[in-house]
């Protein structure tokens, strides 16, 4: 960080807070000069005086691209970005921020490309700014934004948001949670929601959710280098609730995708949905992906059981012990006292306490057309429990429960 400029503010007006990130000094000042001068114009005949732009310069990119949110943790409205310098790093950069939701992402270049426009689109950049910048550039690029509303600005920070479910062990029941909680997700917080069935090479999700779909995983990641936004779409499922879904392929795959393919399927799922849940079953193959980076938010999965509870102490020991604070524990099938167990025991077993128990609903998951049903019931123990873990999830307070609704939490 080489400097800051700050405009005079209006009391009581919040203003935007940007960051230029830019190698190059000259094209970095230019940038700043002239949201100086917009600042200066759109103060000059205005009756009363208004806030003005918080500008923040940056002389370099982040060193790591996971740093990217952390090096501007200040949460800026608005961040340009220099393409010239570096160009394919800072692309990188702008789909690391686009992806954390850290703040709208512009960029800009002296290169007038038709392809460099494209992929900054794809990458999640709002804006491309050509140099040298016109007098109406910077005003019109900000006017399209919709962050001056605060309420907008508060929205917006809680950021879009990846989930995954794994368990500790097959048949912990990770499909029917991670079901039921993309369902409740999509429902409670109103935003778009996507599930992906990753429990290769034969995931139930759409079984589990009664319908039949045409495309699957395989299709994403068998051609993921023209993976996009589009071909994404067209690849998808709607179930009634409004989640959309990415199912598992029915059939083996042909070969086995690349760990590149995963990210690239990640990447351009996280940039077209608000929220997105993952369900892995047990694949621990993929913990070297974006599934388990520290953007995500990890639910696992496991019941009361020797093998279940011994598999899930492994996991957190030696899988998530630096980010215990993104894991999520959730017992599932959970009976008072089961197998001599209560929740100290458990809590022992585990080397932290569980943070969600699903009670047992064995009704739920023995056929399709009962567990479809059942994780739609709002009245259903599963569905209740995921409603309250969605909610807490995307940020939402607790709803009060309905009359004779089951106690699921202790």
């Amino acid at each position: 960080m080489v400097s800051s400029t700050q405009s005079s503010l209006a009391a009581g007006v919040n203003p935007l807070s940007i960051a230029v990130v830019g190698p190059d000094e000259e094209r970095r000042k230019a940038v700043v000069r002239a949201l100086e001068q917009s600042d200066a114009a759109a103060c000059r005949g205005a009756e009363h005086p208004i806030a003005g732009p918080l500008v923040e310069e940056f002389c370099s990119y982040p060193y790591e691209l996971r740093d990217s949110p952390k090096m501007l943790e200040q949460r800026f409205d608005v961040v340009f970005v220099d393409l010239d310098s570096d160009t394919e790093y800072a692309l990188d950069v702008v789909e690391s921020l686009s992806l954390s939701n850290a703040a709208t992402v512009m960029v800009y270049s002296a290169q007038a490309d038709r392809n460099l426009v494209i992929r900054c689109m794809r990458a999640g950049a709002r804006e491309f700014l050509n140099l040298p910048l016109a007098p109406g550039d910077i005003p019109g690029a900000l006017a399209r934004l919709s962050i001056h509303d605060p309420a907008t600005r508060r929205a917006k920070g809680m950021g879009k948001r990846l989930f995954v479910f794994l368990g500790a062990k097959g048949a912990c029941g990770v499909t029917t949670i991670a079901s039921s909680f993309a369902i409740a997700l999509a429902q409670e917080s109103g935003q778009s929601t996507l599930l992906i069935d990753l429990g290769l090479p034969l995931g139930d999700a759409a079984i589990q959710l009664g319908m039949a779909c045409d495309y699957s995983t395989a299709n994403a990641l068998e051609d993921w280098l023209r993976l996009d936004g589009s071909f994404l779409n067209s690849l998808l499922a709607e179930h009634r609730s409004g989640l959309r879904i990415l199912a598992a392929p029915g059939e083996f795959p042909r070969t086995e995708p690349p760990m590149e393919a995963y990210r690239k399927l990640l990447a351009v799922a996280r940039q077209s949905f608000q929220y997105v849940v993952v369900d892995i079953g047990t694949r621990m193959d993929l913990k070297d992906s974006a599934l388990f980076d520290e953007s995500a938010w990890q639910y696992l999965v496991t019941q009361v059981g020797v093998s279940e509870l011994r598999n899930a102490n492994r996991l957190i020991t030696q899988s998530f012990l630096q980010r215990c604070h993104r894991l999520q524990v959730v017992l599932n099938r959970y009976t008072a006292h089961a197998l001599g167990f209560d929740a100290s025991h458990v809590a022992q077993a585990l080397t932290r306490p569980v943070d969600w128990k699903i009670p047992d609903d064995s009704r739920s998951g023995r056929d399709a057309p009962l567990a479809a049903a059942r994780l739609a019931d709002e009245d259903a123990p599963i569905a209740q429990a995921a409603r309250r873990m969605a909610r807490a999830a995307c940020g939402l307070p607790a709803a009060g429960e309905k009359k004779k609704s089951f106690s699921l939490f202790r």
